[in-house]
């Protein structure tokens, strides 16, 4: 009987992390549809450009649903396709990987490891447990993502370029930040219960 529960548990575990693969190439896809045709770029006088995107959004929902792993890869592989095939973001491909990866490790900690969202009945504490890993991730992309461009660019541009990029960076930065926040809050209380209805819902 042992043997019989652990193979039907192992068998479970394998099930999931399937779907969770195919969830994050469904997180990259989006991440990268939204970017790259769904975005308003801004022209900087440094020659580069920011760009005004719902791409966190997404990779911060697929975090609160698939956890950090899979969620933080995926949102991350989205944006870094998408700034591999964007002649003016493609050096700076590396570093997006990174932060979005980062950004989603975070969210995903805080909302699991933490909060235990996918498995807490109470919908107001799911609620702010929600609130606080999406605020803290994006908070550390806002913080981060301009700050780590900016020592980047110094060595490529020359620094009176780089500090041009960053303050207009750190704008559109904030604006994206909460934006996103909003749109990736509101989508995950609303996916919740369709998710565990068609029992593609994951608990932590």
């Amino acid at each position: 009987m042992d043997t019989m529960n652990s193979a039907a548990a192992l068998s479970s575990t394998k099930e999931d992390s399937l779907k969770k693969l195919v969830f994050a190439g469904i997180f990259a896809a989006l991440t990268y549809i939204v970017f790259t045709f769904l975005s308003i770029p801004i022209p900087t006088i440094a020659g580069d450009k920011v760009t005004v995107h719902l791409g966190n959004a997404f990779c911060v929902l697929g975090a609160l649903i698939l956890g950090s792993f899979y969620g933080g890869a995926g949102g991350a592989l989205g944006l870094t396709i998408a700034d591999l095939m964007d002649p003016v973001y493609i050096v700076q491909a590396p570093i997006t990987f990174v932060i979005k990866f980062l950004m989603g490790i975070l969210v995903g900690t805080i909302a699991h490891k933490m909060g235990h969202i996918s498995t807490e009945k109470d919908l107001s504490k799911v609620f702010r447990w929600t609130v606080a890993a999406v605020v803290a991730g994006l908070l550390f992309n806002a913080v981060c993502d301009p700050t780590i461009r900016y020592f980047y660019k110094i060595l490529i541009l020359g620094k009176p370029a780089a500090e041009v990029s960053f303050a207009i960076n750190i704008g559109v930065t904030a604006i994206n930040s909460v934006v996103s926040a909003f749109i990736a809050t509101g989508l995950y209380m609303s996916l919740r219960a369709p998710l565990k209805k068609t029992g593609l819902f994951f608990y932590f």
